[in-house]
């Protein structure tokens, strides 16, 4: 006689009959997965150390541990991570397919110029291949203050034109007026200056690049990135903490995904600008 109960409860693995298993699925970047324990979905935009970050429609990221517990389209998965790739078209850090050659180019007399050694570190990790590829070099001003005495001293023309990517420029800023002098003055139709919103170009780096949840507001009349430097609780006292606290921000970009909008396109703009025929 069929027995639907079987024959021995206390056989091994009785509880898990007719339960679905997780088969393997690779985390490949813009994967959209669900997480088992608590519904929360999102696209998977960073694996590394063993985990997967995942980045929901609003922008909200959460990380979890590679294996078991996911749902793909309504399937339990469990996430590992990718084998490398042999063929197809590799990506640089901006996100553009490397140049087939990988070779760079001659230098350019045309140039982007940015403020400062950290902007110029950043726009380095992450457009850097294609900077080398284009032919195009990077230059810091130490201040935007200095762009006019550059300009008195080798002045651009059509083929060696400037970019200049600047922090904070917002109406009624500094920066603002310098470049709306230069855009109405004698050099403006070979200078495009362009910048982000924000204070310092620490904070085009996405606060969820690094584990937080925004950046610390700074109190009025304290140096900004000493005050960012307390409000995460890092060394502050000297210059090397700060430059520590830099380079701890600056080993979590990995890719363009870790920047904020606001400096990505205008990075672009200015590489469009510097290598127009």
């Amino acid at each position: 006689m069929d027995d639907r109960y079987g024959t021995d409860v206390l056989a091994a693995g009785w509880r898990d009959k007719g339960r679905k298993t997780s088969r393997p699925v690779a985390a490949e970047l813009d994967l959209v997965v669900e997480v088992a324990g608590d519904g929360y979905c999102g696209a998977i935009t960073r694996v590394e150390n063993g985990n997967v970050e995942l980045e929901d429609r609003k922008g909200r990221t959460r990380v979890f541990p590679l294996g078991a517990g996911f749902l793909v389209e309504g399937e339990p998965v469990a996430l590992v991570v990718p084998t490398a790739q042999p063929r197809g078209r590799r990506r640089t850090a901006s996100g553009s397919f490397v140049a087939d050659d990988g070779r760079a180019r001659v230098a350019l007399p045309s140039r982007i110029l940015v403020e400062g050694r950290h902007d110029a570190e950043l726009v380095e990790k992450v457009w850097g291949a294609d900077l080398r590829t284009e032919g195009v070099v990077v230059e810091f001003l130490q201040g935007v203050d200095l762009l006019h005495d550059l300009l008195r001293d080798e002045p651009p023309t059509a083929e060696r034109r400037y970019g200049v990517l600047v922090d904070h420029l917002v109406p009624g800023s500094k920066e603002t007026r310098i470049a709306e002098q230069i855009a109405r003055g004698p050099h403006g139709v070979h200078v495009r200056i362009v910048g982000h919103p924000f204070v310092d170009v620490w904070q085009c780096v996405k606060p969820a690049a690094l584990g937080i949840a925004r950046w610390p507001e700074v109190p009025r009349g304290q140096d900004w990135k000493t005050g960012i430097c307390r409000g995460l609780g890092w060394p502050s006292e000297t210059k090397e903490d700060l430059g520590l606290a830099w380079q701890r921000i600056l080993s979590r970009v990995t890719t363009y995904r870790d920047l904020e909008p606001a400096l990505l396109g205008r990075v672009e703009e200015l590489i469009d600008f510097v290598t127009a025929p």
